[in-house]
């Protein structure tokens, strides 16, 4: 197996639409966001949307302002929350170029939130016929995974954190070799880099690793940068920049790091919320980052340039999914051209 990069050619973008019974705070707000993700994507590639109810999620979109869904495929299924980066399918290639897509446990990080239903969109989805005839089914379970939490450089090392692997209630009862072992036979990985450092305010994945480092080719790593040392997050973001500096890539070279700010706090009542300009999504031709209508968008914009010259970076303003404890990248999932 290989588990390809984000940056590879893409077929499509995931997205699970919030419904007005959903968790969200705010729930038309976050519609909104998810609606100028949505119209973004298609600037650049198709989309695909699950949700409860199609009509439904067609007049969200057309009330705000997306009425040309040329691009964007439709499927139905029952759904409790509509984080596509956990709950979504994983996909990768077999030695000989096979498509298959990995469904592993989605249990709400760790039997925090309810997740039955979400749980089974991916079948749901396969069921519909929303990928390509030749792309395989794996039923992983009993793994739980969550997309948030690895990221790859498409080349056989994953980079992930030993907080969340090793969390209760997801799989504690193996031990870290273990845990390395299925997670090297599943993306047919060489090594694993744990970063056993860093953590955002707020965060409730138990540090997932899409809010703190992320791949951005096979020799350059962006990450969450604090330098405020009366900020709550601070011991921990230097740790992992301590440790990210002690990181080599498979031919023995230090990685090429990018800082990207600590977004400005922001809070619902008195709750920090989980902000990261780490949480960015990689399409074809563009990068898509969280914005917070902040100085600091910018700042982390031309970070992200730096990583990514060849491609657009794009900031929307996407504070209405903090309410729910997330960003950009946790609502989406993409599958490679082809899937």
């Amino acid at each position: 197996m290989r588990l390809p990069a984000e940056w590879e050619k893409q077929g499509f973008v995931q997205l699970t639409w919030p419904h007005k019974d959903s968790l969200w705070y705010e729930v038309e707000k976050v519609q909104a966001c998810y609606t100028e993700i949505a119209r973004t994507i298609l600037r650049y590639e198709p989309l695909v949307i699950v949700g409860r109810d199609i009509a439904e999620i067609q007049a969200d979109l057309a009330r705000n302002g997306l009425t040309d869904q040329a691009g964007i495929r439709f499927y139905e299924a029952p759904i409790n929350d509509t984080w596509a980066r956990d709950h979504g399918a994983i996909s990768v290639y077999g030695d000989q170029g096979e498509k298959c897509i990995l469904d592993f446990v989605f249990n709400g990080w760790g039997l925090k939130f309810a997740a039955d239903l979400d749980n089974q969109i991916t079948r749901a989805m396969v069921r519909a016929g929303a990928f390509a005839p030749d792309v395989r089914y794996q039923d992983m379970r009993p793994f739980v995974l969550e997309g948030g939490s690895i990221d790859t450089d498409g080349a056989g090392t994953l980079l992930t954190t030993s907080e969340c692997l090793g969390s209760l209630n997801r799989n504690e009862y193996l031990t870290r070799q273990e845990i390395e072992e299925k997670l090297k036979h599943a993306f047919g990985l060489q090594r694993i880099l744990w970063l056993d450092h860093g953590g955002i305010a707020g965060d409730d994945t138990d540090s997932h690793v899409d809010i703190l480092a992320r791949f951005c080719g096979p020799d350059t790593i962006a990450y969450t940068s604090c330098d405020d040392e009366a900020d709550e997050n601070y011991v921990a973001l230097k740790a992992m920049e301590e440790q990210l500096r002690t990181f080599r890539t498979l031919d023995g070279k230090p990685y090429r790091l990018i800082p990207l700010p600590l977004p400005d706090a922001l809070y619902l009542d008195d709750y920090r919320l989980p902000g990261s300009y780490a949480n960015f999504l990689i399409v074809n031709g563009a990068v898509l980052m969280p914005g917070a209508c902040s100085p600091k968008d910018e700042v982390a914009a031309a970070q992200l340039k730096l990583a990514f010259p060849d491609r657009d970076v794009v900031v929307i303003d996407c504070r209405p999914l903090l309410s729910g404890h997330g960003g950009l990248h946790c609502i989406t999932m993409q599958y490679p051209l082809g899937w």
